[in-house]
């Protein structure tokens, strides 16, 4: 990760930025560059190096970084990547992928749960916490700070599992159920997108699903916890929240359905205007059906969301109230950089996607 720190090191001094404010607009049109064509490639963990770049992890065991054209250290990165993670055990299957200013840190599924400290120099990887309980799954991961961080994953016990670092990513925890809220029958998560927690400032919101679909939420950076329900479709394994975006600590969107009826597109996208303690089911009937991935374009008075999944791309001006269907190019999970340019990563591709009125 050494080239990948002079980057962030380069952006934190405030040569780049993507915070100019842009008009609310409607979208038409996406055009889609393909960036990498890898036939063994799957992807569900995606993250934004700032403003120059991407990187990612892969389900069998790849770690990849792509720069961006315009800037001149972009052939030595990219041509550093990917790197193989290696296991002497088995075949490691990453979901979830965070980074730091310092670091970046992935988490696998499945028992056991391993969480790397990732580096492009192979020699400095390493494992950073282990669970061993034959129900670890890991599905989503991030970061409040550069210090500390928080992970989510289905039930152990009676309560779902969360881990949280407050070192920088050195050591991490996993908190007591005696301090979380009790699970429901059959409630768990889903590792599509990465996208099952959501982060604004010391506020955190998890999306729970299957059997049972709720917000677990906590005002101050994990510390402590309380449960919302929501209207969103439940009660199958299969269906759920499976993505959830904050604006801003009120209003909040999230979007799932089931994948084994994806056209079904009943009750599978809420929205919250108080934090999340409410939530209502918005577009029911119409719109997107199942999809993996919903994301705030930036800068759009949290009018304009992005919805993504292996039955195509669509894209809401008014809050989710209407949808339009941008294309039927299939993938897992998107993030997006400004009011114009996203990246998206699913199976056997990832691209550069570019928006348009």
């Amino acid at each position: 990760m050494r080239i990948l720190l002079i980057v962030l090191l380069i952006v934190g001094l405030g040569f780049f930025t993507n915070d100019k404010p842009s008009k609310i607009r409607t979208i038409s049109k996406v055009e889609i560059e393909h960036l990498v064509i890898d036939s063994t490639l799957n992807v569900r963990a995606l993250e934004l190096i700032d403003t120059v770049g991407i990187a990612y992890l892969t389900s069998n065991g790849k770690l990849g970084a792509m720069m961006r054209q315009e800037f001149d250290f972009s052939e030595e990165i990219n041509n550093a990547f990917p790197v193989q993670i290696e296991n002497d055990s088995f075949q490691l299957n990453f979901r979830a992928l965070a980074m730091t200013k310092k670091n970046c840190y992935g988490i696998t599924i499945g028992s056991p749960a391993l969480l790397y400290s990732l580096d492009v120099d192979i020699k400095k990887n390493k494992i950073v916490y282990r669970e061993d309980d034959s129900k670890a799954f890991y599905d989503s991961m991030d970061f409040w700070n550069d210090e500390e961080g928080i992970a989510i994953g289905d039930p152990t016990g009676d309560c779902m599992s969360i881990i949280i670092t407050r070192d920088g990513g050195n050591s991490w925890n996993k908190l007591s159920c005696d301090v979380l809220p009790k699970a429901n029958e059959g409630e768990a998560a889903f590792a599509a997108s990465d996208t099952n927690i959501a982060i604004v400032g010391d506020r955190t919101w998890v999306a729970t699903g299957g059997k049972t679909s709720r917000i677990l939420y906590s005002p101050d950076k994990g510390r402590t916890w309380e449960a919302f329900d929501t209207p969103i479709i439940q009660g199958k394994e299969t269906t759920d929240m499976y993505s959830i975006d904050f604006y801003d600590e009120k209003n909040g969107f999230a979007i799932g359905g089931d994948y084994t009826k994806a056209d079904d597109k009943i009750a599978n996208k809420i929205r919250t205007k108080d934090g999340g303690k409410t939530w209502e089911v918005v577009a029911d009937g119409q719109g997107p059906g199942y999809r993996s991935c919903v994301q705030y374009i930036p800068n759009s008075d949290g009018k304009e969301l992005v919805a993504i999944g292996f039955k195509g791309i669509d894209y809401s001006s008014d809050a989710g109230e209407t949808w339009k269907h941008l294309s039927d190019e299939g993938y897992y999970t998107i993030r997006i950089l400004n009011d114009s340019i996203a990246y998206a990563a699913g199976n056997r591709r990832i691209s550069k996607l570019t928006f348009s009125e």
